[in-house]
């Protein structure tokens, strides 16, 4: 039985135009790829991340598709996307998982680790 496998990277930034720090709002972006390193072609269907301040607010978000998209890779194959989220604090973290399908129906997750939400200045 062959093993599916999508391996996730993030790359994060701060959107200040969307940030309104007196508001307790700190927006940032988010840039996912996600490359099939498994050796069969499969579609990532749903997401689920949690989103969590530094004060420990979470906040799950769970839907079908990324960005209006539900890719299908094959081995080898990437897709990338950004998206963003608001905290209420200058620092949080976010973890997620992506529920997957084979092109035989083999059902999978895709983990992506927990990754840091900060704001440069709020580290001083």
């Amino acid at each position: 039985m062959t093993h599916p496998e999508f391996t996730c990277s993030v790359a994060v930034r701060h959107l200040a135009e969307q940030s309104d720090p007196a508001a307790n709002q700190h927006a940032f972006a988010y840039t996912v790829t996600v490359r099939n390193t498994g050796p069969v072609t499969a579609q990532l269907i749903a997401r689920h991340w949690t989103v969590t301040d530094a004060h420990g607010h979470v906040d799950e978000v769970r839907g079908l598709a990324v960005v209006g998209h539900q890719p299908v890779l094959k081995p080898g194959e990437q897709f990338e996307y950004t998206s963003w989220t608001r905290i209420a604090t200058p620092q949080g973290t976010m973890r997620g998982t992506f529920f997957c399908m084979t092109d035989e129906a083999q059902p999978f997750e895709a983990h992506v680790a927990e990754f840091g939400l900060t704001l440069a200045s709020a580290l001083h």
